[in-house]
Parts: structure tokens; C-alpha cells; sequence
């Protein structure tokens, strides 16, 4: 079979395809024939070993996929051949194992922990760019104790976190405002469900949003984005109000006063689904399937697909995903599934 394999650092980074033997699965794991890729932004900072957690080499990019069991081990109680299937991030304890999906490959093998059945009538495409957003959203958004009729301010909004974070936050009942860098962008959330959106780079940015929530404050902010705008953002909220620390896609990480969060009576939370995955991981699978039976009843969308990839070109995927520069998402298609 076909992967990207990535064996060391390199810069420029290297993503060279390569030929290697298909893979088994052990006692408590599934073997999936991968159908879609999708490539978030944080896949482009694995590729590149600029995150948190780096695999250890040999390993292959990507953290979500979707594709159809072809094997499971002798152990594995809830999936067999033929399920369609979503597969979802690090495998064991990131910091420890350092092992990813690797979804840039023809086949995948991880454990069922990592896994959620794709119900019928919903494309595998789409359910590719699903899991890794929507999962990581509705965690940040539960470690923010979002409420309905509360205020929700979304950095980043046109991304993929952003996005999912839009459509959340207006299913639980919460007024969303969107913050994004171009039209295209807002669109976007606009589509997703933003009650209003404003252009990120807009010199009276502060002015706009307190407009709009005047004296009470934001209550939430979720931000993606880190750099120059997390301290704009921060001096928006009310009392009470919670700032969701959820990464750094400016490629800066700020440095917030602490007098902020004492004098606003608010608070600042880091919202590490890896951490939760590892510490809560009932809760975690309990949000999966929560989430995907919302998907399936038309309750949540992704974002739409920009460009779509073949494996063989995945380096170029990942560039284009990391420059930042086009709204919606892409993906790496592997063949037809079902």
C-alpha cells in the first residue's frame, strides 16, 4: 500500500510517498480502508513538528479520517468488516506512545477507542472533516460551561475549530458572535449560524463587539488564534466571563497581564481535548456519539470542501492547509467507499 511517511525533520519539510506493507491489526484493533483524509490546521503542525506532542519516527501525517473495517483483532467486541467508520487523533497517551492515526495512507490501524460508526446516509467525505473539529469544539465549549442566552465570541470563526465552535455554540442556545479575517471567511460562519460576524482586522475590532454586547460583556470567548488578538478579545468580557485558550494558529502565543482576568473578575481556561481524551475517555466517546447522531439528523455541517487532494500530491495538502490562506477545507481522497 501507499503513505506518506515522515523519518525526520527536514526544512523545507519532506512528505515523501512511499511503498510499505499493509498493515495488521493487533488483538485490540481495527484495520479501516481509509476513503477521505481531511488535513486540519494542527495536522500541519504535526507534519512539521511544531506541536505539543511529536510522533516519534517513522509515522505518517494526519489525525482524521474516514473509511470501511477490512479487519478487526481477535478482541475487538463493536466492529466488524464492512462498518463504516470515523478515526480520531493520537493513539494511548500522546506524551508516552506518540503515535498518530496517520490517516495520509491507503490503510489505518488503531484501536476501537479511536473509532465511531459512520451512520448510514451520511457521506464518508463529509464525515472525514467532522470528528476532529466538532469533538475538539464541544469540549471547549463544555470546559467553558457555555450556557444558552450567553454571549459567544468565536476567533478564527471561518476555520475549521472556529466553524464548529459557531454551529455549537447556536445549537446550545448561546448568541454567537463571529470574528474572521476575510468575507469568504465569514460567510462561513454566517452559514454556520453566527448571529453577526466582524472583520478580525478592523481598526475599531473592540468598538464593534461592545457594541454589540454593551456593558454586560462577552461571557465566552473561544480562540483558536493566539497572537496579538487574544488580549483584544480578553478585555471584552463581563464579569464571570470565561477566555477558552484553544491554540495558536497566528504561530504566536501570547502573553495575557494577569492583572486582566483579576481585575474583569474573569477567568482563563485551557481546554486540552488530548488530555481530556487521556484523563476522561468515557466522556470523550460519549461526545463522539452524541455528536455524530447529530450529524446524522442534519443538526451540525462542516464547513465546504475548498480543494480535493489525491494521496500522491497530501504534501502539497498539507502546505496549502498551513498557509492559512483559503477558507473551508481540505482533503486527501483515497478511492470510492461506501
Amino acid at each position: 500500500m501507499k503513505a506518506i511517511i515522515i523519518r525526520e525533520w527536514t526544512d523545507p519539510q519532506q512528505f515523501p510517498l512511499e511503498e510499505v506493507p499493509k498493515p495488521v491489526p493487533a488483538p485490540d484493533e481495527v484495520l479501516v480502508k481509509v476513503h477521505t483524509a481531511g488535513i486540519m490546521f494542527g495536522d500541519t503542525l504535526v507534519a512539521t513538528g511544531k506541536y505539543q506532542v511529536r510522533p516519534a519516527f517513522p509515522f505518517t501525517p494526519g489525525s482524521e479520517c474516514s473509511g470501511v473495517v477490512e479487519a478487526v483483532g481477535r478482541n475487538v467486541k463493536d466492529y466488524r468488516p464492512g462498518d463504516r467508520v470515523g478515526a480520531l487523533g493520537f493513539i494511548g497517551k500522546s506524551r508516552e506512545d506518540r503515535r498518530i492515526i496517520g490517516s495520509c495512507r491507503e490503510y489505518v490501524v488503531c484501536p476501537e477507542r479511536n473509532l465511531v460508526k459512520v451512520p448510514d446516509g451520511v457521506d464518508l467525505e463529509q464525515a472525514a472533516l467532522f470528528r476532529g473539529n466538532m469533538e475538539t469544539s464541544y469540549f471547549c465549549l463544555q470546559e467553558g460551561r457555555l450556557k444558552a442566552g450567553e454571549t459567544l465570541l468565536v476567533l478564527g470563526a471561518g476555520g475549521g475549530t472556529g466553524q464548529a465552535a459557531v454551529a455549537l455554540g447556536k445549537l446550545m442556545g448561546a448568541r454567537v458572535i463571529a470574528s474572521a479575517s476575510s468575507k469568504d471567511k465569514r460567510d462561513i460562519a454566517l452559514a454556520a449560524g453566527a448571529d453577526i460576524a466582524i472583520d478580525s482586522g478592523a481598526a475599531d475590532w473592540r468598538d464593534q463587539v461592545s457594541a454589540i454586547v454593551g456593558e454586560a460583556g462577552v461571557d465566552v470567548i473561544y480562540d483558536p488564534v493566539g497572537g496579538p488578538q487574544s488580549e483584544r478579545a480578553f478585555r471584552t468580557l463581563g464579569y464571570g466571563g470565561r477566555f477558552l485558550v484553544v491554540g495558536f494558529a497566528a504561530g504566536e502565543i501570547p502573553k495575557l497581564p494577569l492583572n486582566l482576568p483579576l481585575m474583569k473578575a474573569s477567568s482563563v481556561i485551557g481546554t486540552n481535548m488530548l488530555r481530556g481524551w487521556e484523563a476522561e475517555p468515557e466522556r470523550i466517546a460519549a461526545n463522539a456519539r452524541h455528536l455524530m447522531a447529530l450529524f446524522a439528523e442534519g443538526k451540525l455541517k462542516v464547513p465546504p470542501i475548498t480543494r480535493r487532494y489525491p494521496l500522491a500530491d497530501a504534501a502539497e495538502a498539507i502546505r496549502v492547509v498551513a498557509s492559512g490562506a483559503l477558507p473551508g477545507r481540505i482533503v486527501v481522497s483515497m478511492g470510492d467507499g461506501r
